[in-house]
């Protein structure tokens, strides 16, 4: 199951849309930004449907 979602990346500020894979539940993973590439953090927490409930973008090393 595939979530697009609209996220501003951490560290230049630009915003692109980025789909999240849910089939795999709650994870962490690093997806570079597509316009500064820079690491960005994702954490994903899926219900247990494979519904996408929340996520958050943060900078890898905070």
């Amino acid at each position: 199951m595939t979530s697009l979602q609209q996220v501003q990346c951490p560290y230049c500020g630009e915003t692109f849309e980025t789909a999240m894979d849910t089939s795999g539940g709650s994870q962490e993973y690093i997806e570079d930004c597509y316009v500064c590439c820079r690491p960005i953090l994702f954490r994903v927490e899926v219900d247990v449907d494979g519904e996408l409930m929340t996520f958050e973008a943060r900078r890898e090393n905070d």
